[in-house]
């Protein structure tokens, strides 16, 4: 049986994180993505501590699908290592699940 998750990635450009959020929905990988306001993002680069602007990409998908958006999102992705979490999305609705799964069902892209 299908459940929701929510898949999530940062972008330090603004269009790029449009493009990824836009094309995952297009491609039918996601039901829906948010592209959050801009945030400061704090990390290690070969051991510097760095700090930049940066977009949270959310997509709300189903387990069947999560694998094939994270490949496809990965080919697209500017980072070498992008940031990849996944989280159940538990007490959804039978009906967003339904609905969710429908607009993800009929997917253009696998691995």
């Amino acid at each position: 049986m299908a459940g929701i998750v929510i898949a999530q990635t940062t972008v330090n450009d603004e269009a790029k994180a449009y493009e990824i959020a836009q094309g995952a929905v297009e491609a039918r990988l996601s039901a829906a993505a948010d592209v959050e306001a801009r945030m400061t993002l704090f990390h290690r680069d070969n051991g510097t501590l760095r700090h930049e602007r940066g977009y949270r990409v959310s997509f709300t998908t189903t387990t069947e699908r999560v694998a094939d958006l994270e490949a496809w999102v990965h080919e697209r992705h500017p980072y070498r290592v992008p940031q990849w979490i996944v989280l159940p999305a538990a007490g959804t609705t039978q009906g967003y699940l339904d609905r969710v799964v429908k607009e993800t069902a009929s997917g253009r892209y696998s691995s």
